[in-house]
């Protein structure tokens, strides 16, 4: 992991140091919030740890700038003495995405740090633009498109496409997309074969090869179009 650690105190910062670096992190570290942002600022990390009382910027401070005026959707665990539930509130409110209370374990430092990281990565993966051969869906926009050209489609039908593209080329059970859909509150009539449907007229009809398969009494699976056959001469 690539962290960056904002605290003033020498003997934390000494020790996270000691800790975290033999094990293949890599570390960048301010003593003061300023440090911090301009460091936040100038390049991508993993997961910032920040302590709240910090001199010039405090922590929360910080954190709100991260969020509003840098953008950076960087997890952050905050580190504090401070351990009563409005301290945890502001720190939560300030845009912080965990909280760590004075003196901590080194272990759990790590073990949380990680955590976020996961975590942070699979929101990346959900909300990135998924493609497979000439279709494509930004979950983000809730656009779709074949070859360039727009494909509009129901809530349901992004649904499942962003389920079969994730998937692509392998088989989706029919379960697996009538969870998605649906979740445990499944309907009785078949309609998830409906909405099927509704998804091939959109995103087949108008194009010369198929590209949404159904593997008869498993699911389906999305298929790389086939090029056309050259008329003969």
């Amino acid at each position: 992991m690539r962290i960056l650690i904002v605290e003033d105190h020498p003997d934390i910062l000494a020790n996270l140091y000691g800790f975290l670096e033999p094990k293949g992190h890599q570390l960048d570290s301010a003593r003061n919030g300023y440090g911090g942002l301009a460091l936040a600022s100038e390049h991508d990390y993993d997961v910032i740890v920040l302590d709240v009382m910090l001199p010039g910027l405090n922590g929360l401070e910080l954190c709100q700038k991260l969020r509003t005026e840098l953008g950076k959707s960087t997890p952050v665990l905050m580190l504090t003495a401070r351990d009563s539930l409005p301290d945890k509130v502001a720190g939560f409110d300030s845009g912080a995405d965990d909280y760590l209370v004075k003196p901590f374990s080194l272990v759990e430092l790590e073990v949380r740090l990680k955590a976020l990281v996961r975590r942070s990565s699979a929101n990346h993966a959900l909300h990135s633009t998924l493609r497979f051969g000439e279709l494509s869906y930004d979950p983000d926009m809730q656009e779709a498109a074949r070859a360039g050209v727009p494909v509009q489609l129901t809530k349901t039908g992004y649904t499942l496409l962003r389920c079969l593209l994730a998937a692509a080329p392998r088989i989706v059970t029919r379960e697996t997309l009538e969870q998605a859909v649906w979740g445990d509150d499944r309907p009785d009539s078949d309609a998830l074969r409906t909405h099927i449907h509704a998804l091939r007229q959109a995103i087949d009809k108008p194009f010369a090869s198929p590209m949404l398969q159904t593997v008869a009494g498993v699911g389906y699976k999305l298929v790389q179009p086939q090029p056309p056959v050259d008329a003969p001469r």
